[in-house]
């Protein structure tokens, strides 16, 4: 290891490690892409693809980015976004849930959805989509529905779920699921012009004031549809706040729900149920 370490600092350049260093160092001491990122990161140097972030996020932040695991329940509209940005900031393993394949109805919204993989699955998608753009962030596929007897093993092991459902049950499911682990879940949900975002810690209340009404399976979603921008600006605001939970920055959106009317260009924090935590 002194010796990777030692070319590390050698092959750098005013602290940043370039990729074709970092791959030729990978090769050379048969370590991971991922692996290597890491001792750079815990020397002080910063892979150069993140060297924008470095006046928002430091490199011990970076750091701790890259040695998380971050869940995603669905990998369509909302999904494919949050899976795109998380890479892009360098959330070193991403596990990616979701049972169903692209149809063509998809292809007006959903970034990974394209002609050539009409028929194929959503994970399979973001496997080969982050393979191309971030190689150095892992991620685990399961082609499969969320549910209550699958929880605990889809979510093991992470530091935050991200809820890109369109069901409000297994919305609701995921929530429960979350509260019984003690993981902070960030909520987003869309349809049409709108959308609304919330950070939820383990036993908050605030989806069960969301979805008060019984019988309910699906949002506004399935009335209103949803164009090519509401997912890209949710998913992003939902990355936003996972970026937060990772590096314990303080976050207004728990207690509370983000309505965003992007017709009005309307945003508004609404408080929902703080001081009603409930028994997990």
């Amino acid at each position: 290891m002194d010796a990777l370490h030692d070319d590390l600092y050698a092959r750098s350049t005013a602290g940043l490690l370039p990729w074709v260093v970092q791959c030729a160092l990978a090769e050379r001491y048969g370590l991971t892409l991922a692996d290597v990122e890491s001792q750079a990161l815990a020397l002080g140097l910063l892979p150069a693809r993140y060297q924008r972030n470095r006046q928002t996020i430091s490199v011990a932040q970076q750091l701790r980015l890259c040695r998380s695991r971050v869940v995603v329940i669905g990998c369509g509209g909302l999904g494919g976004y949050l899976l795109e940005e998380l890479a892009r900031l360098g959330v070193g393993t991403l596990v990616a849930v979701d049972p169903d394949i692209f149809e063509e109805h998809n292809l007006n919204r959903q970034l990974l959805a394209t002609p050539a993989n009409l028929g194929h699955a959503k994970v399979a998608a973001a496997v080969e989509r982050i393979g191309a753009i971030n190689p150095a962030v892992t991620v685990i596929p399961h082609h499969c529905a969320f549910g209550p007897e699958n929880g605990r093993e889809l979510l093991g092991g992470a530091q935050v779920v991200l809820d890109a459902l369109d069901s409000i049950p297994a919305r609701l499911a995921l929530d429960a699921a979350c509260a019984e682990l003690g993981l902070p879940l960030v909520h987003g949900a869309i349809g049409g012009w709108y959308g609304q975002v919330a950070t939820l810690l383990p036993g908050d209340p605030t989806l069960s004031h969301l979805y008060r009404r019984p019988g309910e399976s699906r949002g506004v979603e399935q009335h209103l549809g949803n164009p090519a921008f509401t997912p890209a600006v949710i998913a992003s605001l939902q990355v936003a706040e996972t970026c937060k939970l990772l590096l314990d920055f303080p976050s207004p959106l728990r207690h509370a729900v983000l309505t965003i009317d992007l017709q009005a260009m309307d945003f508004e924090i609404i408080p929902l149920g703080q001081g009603e935590e409930r028994n997990s």
